[in-house]
Formats: C-alpha cells, structure tokens, sequence
C-alpha cells in the first residue's frame, strides 16, 4: 500500500509540475504514475505497476498529447511588441519617404520610411500599412 501512496504522490506533483511548464508532458506522466497507483492497489506486483505506467505514459505521449496541443494551443500565439505593430494602419504626419518621416501609430507618433525607395512621397493625412519595424522606425507603405 506504501508503493500505491508513492505512485499517488509522484502523479499529484508531476501535474502541479505541469502547470509551470504548460507542455502537456508532465501531466501525460502524472496521469499514468496515477494508473501505476491503481495498479499498486489493484494488484500489489510492482512489475505490473511499471507497466501499466510505462505503457499508459507512451500511449498519452503519443495519442492524447498532440490531441489536446492542437485543441488548446492552435492560434494561440499572440504577437507582441514590435511584431504586433507589422500590418498595422497608420497615419502619416509629416511626408514620409525612403530617408524619413513620422507615422501615427495608434496614438503614438514613430520615425518611419517608406518601403521602396523608388516611391514618391507619401503626404500627411494619408493612410498606410506598417510593413516592418527596422530598429525605432517603422517601414510603410501606401494602402491599396
């Protein structure tokens, strides 16, 4: 019954665990150390309990996992920081081309340039799409 209690600590601790990580790895194996515990208490023999652990942890690696990634972490990236800014509609206030000019970026002026250096200056009071961020300076373009 000691060997089940063990199994049954090792599960609890192993989710705990998971939530720092957050990979599903950690509590695929806390579940299976739980079924090696049913196992301890079901028939005593610790050879079956390893088995049960090593084939339950194998199993949920390998089919449950990739399962619940793609149910709970699909689209979850969210962009920050300057990549957050890239597509962004921005208005210009002071004519922007291929050396300088200022963007207003939601509600924050930036120092910016236009993509192309062949593109004609982009006047004040005109919309444009934040193409990149290059250092302090955002790199746009007319919208289309």
């Amino acid at each position: 019954m000691a060997a089940a209690l063990i199994w049954l600590i090792i599960g609890i601790v192993l989710m705990i665990a998971e939530v720092i990580s957050g990979d599903f790895v950690l509590i695929m194996l806390g579940i299976a150390a739980l079924l090696g515990a049913g196992s301890e208490a079901i028939t005593g023999n610790i050879f079956i309990d390893v088995a049960v652990f090593a084939v339950s942890s194998v199993g949920l690696l390998a089919l449950a996992r990739p399962a619940l990634k793609r149910r709970f972490l699909a689209g979850s990236h969210v962009r920050t920081g300057t990549d957050a800014l890239i597509g962004v509609r921005a208005v210009v206030v002071s004519t922007v081309d291929f050396d300088a000019g200022r963007v207003k970026i939601g509600g924050e002026v930036w120092s910016a340039r236009a993509v192309h250096e062949s593109q004609p200056p982009i006047a004040p009071g005109t919309s444009v799409t934040v193409v990149e961020i290059s250092g302090a300076t955002a790199v746009v373009d007319v919208l289309s």
